[in-house]
């Protein structure tokens, strides 16, 4: 769990990007990049409300702590407190963020970094019935006890980073994270019985000491730049390895007779149950990789990345509660990966890809066996091309992708309560995509994108051969436009408009119902100014009621209404 506030970008590396870098799974590669201390002064105060109770203050300060600079910091708190359009529901969320970077020399630098987050909650709930005609219950309505749910996390990050260079061509780089992840936990589970009532399946109570997942990892990797006669090359080879352990201590319990909540009419008062002992796991998953990969540019024009990547994985799970240690589950395999970029212009790029994946998947069958890693690959073609003097680029792809043992929720509500899974014999997603982003006129930025998706299962022992993913329309769309204008003396004043299109996509792997599509609007109205910011955010413009995401009849994550956000904040 991290704060938005720490994070300086966010990068969505595919089409050639994903060649360059590569990624643990087909079809690219999501970054986030962390706030650093900087060089220059820079103080930072800002305040944000809006509707549903919602608020946030927040700092983000940075400076030399040394005259000669070579002592930097960066400190980052902010805490923010909400409602929400559903009774009984209140949460916040502390944030603190404190680094500092050394510079050990010319070529040396260390930064070190700290994230506390604690979000406490009497938490949202998201999910919620479809009804029989498609519709989604009261807005208002809480699909749950408010005194019997809760939640309550708690995040500390430690980071190190160490870069080195030994010269203009060669540099070492270590990277080394830990994350400790507590979280206290209550929650009821329902069936819909019919069309105005659910049915309670269990109640399930995880304690201070009930559920923790900490992740160690740590990873060294060298870079060069050389040349063989007219050829030229980019060298990366590395070594990571990250250790995953955790444990689950949860009481639970199924009444009977069952609870009936009342959708129309709900009753929230009844006597609060007893809790037995239900699971008490431990598990940890360790995973070890080496890469190499070279790109090389024969011309200006025309460049090639080839490499491949090692990795090994063992898994250990231990039931406590039911005696049961299983022995390591051992897994390796070999990643490859190439590409190939041509210029034929300097504003036409034509590239292809091949790659594949392993990726550890983490998690249980309802039987207790480890999952399989997940491996995939992909076959990318592509185009990109640049526009009004490079102003402007468009980038359409045509891909192909293939996995096999991709984990899903387990459909069944008591063993996915105890985060176990399903997994599926082997998908395919197939389509195209294309993005347009650029200014194109001064103050008139663009970014427009457009996929069509058809992702169905291959092979299966259990889901019919042929049947659609569940949540992935085939036809998706946005588009987001901004203009500041740039002279006068409303310079700085600018308006933002956001469509964002999903069309019609299958419910569950069975393709038992299907979600209708959505269009939501977003606007933005902003000023900014010498340091002086302020802005007004508005997502669901038109307060369109509609269903994001889903894991089920059950269980269908509901789109937030119409929300409005203001903000705003000085820079000096």
């Amino acid at each position: 769990m991290s704060s938005i506030g720490t994070i300086e970008q966010v990068e969505v590396l595919k089409g050639p990007a994903s060649v360059l870098f590569s990624a643990q799974e087909p079809g690219g590669v999501i970054n986030t990049v962390t706030k650093k201390p900087l060089s220059t002064p820079y103080y930072n105060v800002e305040f944000q409300a809006g509707n549903y109770g919602f608020y946030q203050p927040s700092i983000d300060l940075s400076a030399p702590l040394t005259t000669d600079g070579n002592v930097l910091y960066r400190f980052i708190a902010s805490y923010r407190g909400a409602g929400s359009y559903q009774d009984f529901v209140s949460s916040n969320t502390t944030t603190i963020a404190p680094s500092i970077t050394l510079k050990l020399g010319d070529r040396t630098d260390l930064n070190l970094s700290y994230e506390y987050v604690r979000y406490f909650a009497d938490p949202p709930i998201a999910n919620v019935p479809l009804l029989s005609d498609g519709s989604l219950p009261p807005r208002n309505f809480y699909p749950s006890y408010p005194d019997l749910t809760l939640n309550d996390v708690t995040t500390n990050r430690i980071g190190l980073t160490l870069n080195h260079k030994f010269s203009e061509n060669w540099q070492i780089r270590n990277n080394l994270a830990i994350v400790l992840n507590q979280r206290t936990l209550e929650r009821v589970f329902f069936e819909l019985a019919d069309d105005r009532t659910l049915t309670t399946t269990f109640f399930s109570r995880e304690p201070s000491s009930g559920t923790r997942a900490n992740n160690y990892f740590g990873q060294i990797d060298l870079l060069g730049k050389f040349n063989t006669g007219s050829i030229s090359h980019q060298i990366l080879a590395g070594f990571d390895i990250n250790y995953l352990e955790g444990g689950i201590l949860s009481f639970f319990t199924s009444p009977t007779p069952a609870f009936v909540l009342d959708i129309f009419n709900p009753n929230y008062n009844i006597p609060k149950p007893e809790y037995p002992l239900g699971a008490k796991i431990d598990y940890a998953t360790e995973t070890y990789g080496v890469y190499l990969q070279d790109q090389i540019a024969f011309s200006d024009n025309l460049k090639l990345l080839i490499g491949g990547r090692y990795d090994w994985i063992s898994n250990k799970f231990e039931d406590l509660l039911n005696d049961v240690n299983e022995p390591l589950q051992n897994d390796g395999a070999f990643s490859p990966r190439i590409g190939l970029v041509y210029q034929p212009s300097d504003n036409v790029s034509l590239y292809a890809s091949y790659s594949s994946s392993f990726k550890p998947s983490v998690g249980r069958n309802p039987d207790g066996r480890a999952l399989k890693p997940t491996r995939g690959t992909q076959y990318e073609i592509g185009v990109k091309t640049d526009f009004l003097d490079r102003r402007l680029s468009a980038t359409i792809a045509a891909y192909h992708i293939t996995k096999t043992d991709v984990a899903t929720p387990d459909p069944d509500p008591l063993p996915a309560a105890q985060g176990f899974s399903i997994q599926t014999g082997e998908v395919r997603s197939q389509g195209i995509e294309l993005d347009v982003a650029g200014e194109i006129l001064p103050g008139w930025k663009i970014i427009a994108s457009y996929a069509y998706t058809d992702a169905e299962v291959t092979k299966d022992n259990a889901t019919p051969v042929g049947n659609q993913l569940d949540n992935v329309p085939f036809n998706q769309a946005s588009l987001w436009t901004t203009y500041e204008i740039q002279k006068g003396n409303l310079r700085g004043l600018g308006f933002g408009l956001g469509l964002f299109y999903i069309g019609e996509r299958q419910g569950d792997l069975a393709n038992s119902f299907e979600l209708p599509s959505h269009l939501r609007t977003d606007a933005a109205l902003y000023y900014r100014r010498d340091g002086f910011n302020a802005a007004i955010n508005v997502r669901n413009l038109f307060d369109i009621d509609y269903a994001s995401y889903v894991f089920g009849r059950n269980s269908v994550q509901r789109g937030a209404p119409l929300t409005i956000t203001g903000s705003i904040g000085w820079t000096f």
